[in-house]
Order: C-alpha cells, then sequence, then structure tokens
C-alpha cells in the first residue's frame, strides 16, 4: 500500500469559490479548497483556540495554514483535527500538516483502518450516473493512509473532542464511518458528504457552485440504503444553517425545504440510475 498516494496526487479541478471563506457564526468558517470545504470552529483572535475539521485536497496545506495564520495568528496550530470521514479530498493536506503540527486527529471508529494503513476504499465507479466528474472519479486515489500515532477514535459517547456543546453522528453510506457534527444550541450542522449543496457529479455545476439539494456525491457512494436513512436522520435534526464538503453553505427555509425533500424522496432524487454500487445492492 503507498501511504502517500491519497495525499499526494495534485488534481487539477477547482471552482469559483476555492480560495475564499465565509463565516458562518462567529466561531464557525467555511473555507473552500478548489472543490472542497473545510471548516475552522473558534472565534477569529490571534492566538485563539481552534479546531480544524477536514483537512482538504492534496498539496492544500499551504493553503490550510494561510487561512489559519489570517484567522488565528502567527504559530497557533489548531487543539485538534476532527475528520467527517477520510476520503482523498478530506485528508488531502493532513500529512504535511502534521509534520507541522503535533496535534490529535479524530474519527469514526470505522474510519480508522483507512487512517492507520489497514484498508484501501473502494475504487471509484466512472460508470455511475451523473457527469464528466463521475466519468473522470476513477483517477481519483482511494489509498488509505498511516498517520499514527496521530490518529484517534472519536470518543463513543458522542462528544467532540475540543468542541464543547457539539455532537457527532453517525451517518454512514458514503463511507462506513462518515460522521456529521452538530451544535443544537443554533442548529449548525456539519454534514461532510452526508449531502451536498452541489450536483458533485457534473463539472460545469461544480465549477460554477450553483446552489442545489443533493446526496453524497455519488462515485464514491457504496451503500445507498444507509445514505438514505443519514440523510433522514440529519433533516430530523432541523438544522439551521449547514455547512457541507462540497458546494456553499445553506441556512433557514431553503434548507429546511430541501434537505426535507431529499429526505422524503431520496430514491429519486439521490440514487443513481445505474452504477456498480447501485447494482450491487
Amino acid at each position: 500500500m503507498d501511504n502517500s498516494s491519497s495525499t499526494e496526487r495534485f488534481l487539477p479541478v477547482t471552482s469559483v469559490n476555492s480560495g475564499e471563506g465565509v463565516e458562518i457564526t462567529p466561531d464557525l468558517y467555511c473555507f473552500t479548497i478548489q472543490i472542497v470545504n473545510v471548516c475552522f470552529y473558534g472565534k477569529a483572535g490571534r492566538g485563539a483556540d481552534w479546531v480544524l475539521i477536514d483537512a482538504g485536497m492534496p498539496k492544500s496545506a499551504t493553503a490550510i495554514k494561510g487561512a489559519a495564520v489570517e484567522r488565528f495568528g502567527e504559530s497557533n496550530p489548531p487543539k485538534a483535527i476532527i475528520l467527517t470521514h477520510a476520503h482523498f479530498d478530506h485528508i488531502g493536506a493532513i500529512i504535511d500538516l502534521l509534520e507541522e503540527w503535533d496535534v490529535p486527529v479524530y474519527a469514526h471508529q470505522l474510519e480508522l483502518p483507512y487512517l492507520t494503513g489497514e484498508k484501501d476504499y473502494p475504487k471509484p465507479d466512472g460508470t455511475v450516473e451523473g457527469g464528466l466528474v463521475a466519468k473522470m472519479s476513477p483517477l481519483f486515489p482511494n489509498e488509505g493512509i498511516d498517520i499514527r500515532p496521530h490518529i484517534q477514535e472519536l470518543p463513543l459517547d458522542g462528544s467532540i473532542p475540543m468542541m464543547p456543546g457539539w455532537e457527532w453522528i453517525h451517518t454512514p453510506g458514503h463511507s462506513e464511518g462518515h460522521v456529521s457534527l452538530f451544535r443544537k444550541q443554533d442548529g449548525a450542522l456539519i454534514a461532510g458528504d452526508a449531502f451536498v449543496t452541489v450536483k458533485q457529479e457534473s463539472l460545469y455545476r461544480v465549477f460554477t457552485q450553483e446552489l442545489e439539494m443533493n446526496g453524497p456525491p455519488r462515485y464514491l457512494t457504496t451503500d445507498w440504503k444507509a445514505a438514505k436513512t443519514s440523510v433522514e436522520k440529519l433533516a430530523s435534526l432541523k438544522p439551521k444553517m449547514a455547512i457541507t464538503g462540497h458546494g456553499i453553505p445553506a441556512e433557514g427555509s431553503w434548507l429546511t425545504e430541501n434537505l426535507d425533500m431529499l429526505a422524503r424522496e431520496f430514491d429519486k432524487r439521490a440514487v443513481p440510475t445505474h452504477g456498480k454500487y447501485v447494482e450491487e445492492e
């Protein structure tokens, strides 16, 4: 197993929002790297405590560190890194970041084999219904990486280290150990790829970042029954704002109405008509 390929293989795909950030709440900041979002939890300020959620695309460590310096000051690493899951576009910078930041990394128990060098993900499905990104997906890395001794299991009680008031929710389907993060106090949701607000299979939609409610990216989703249950679970929380792994943040009535619709009509709106993992089910 090549323990670096998922974090070393630069992919020349991007969006109009790449390099831009938006503050969702005073302590929640969404930063876009090419086609994926990372989150900074913590109020802005030099020397302030903060947590990084997900680690972006391969070769993006410089961009993440630059955004962190701008928000939290020089020589101020996060207290921890939380991973929604370990697909290549959510761990791309992590090895480079850990060379400079000696911090713990937390993920769900079922995601750990992909972060300790024990397993590779199933290969992306280039035959799945969608668009050009789906057809390109066999080129995407699927190899596991080994980030021991940094990697740790998320606490079984649902709490999130260094993020008081937040809970993690197991939302499998897109990956076995996928989690979403929720704060009941204000209804803030970090959904990862349980659902996304862009048609991730379409190169045009990915580039333009048109707001649109969608299920998880099809080319990497291997369990559609679990994915449906996960969306239903998140819709039942009635989040007031959501940062997804791909697409622009959503809030208010648009989020409520469209997430409810996705949950009700998941088979029609999210599940592809054909594809390797659909046919296997």
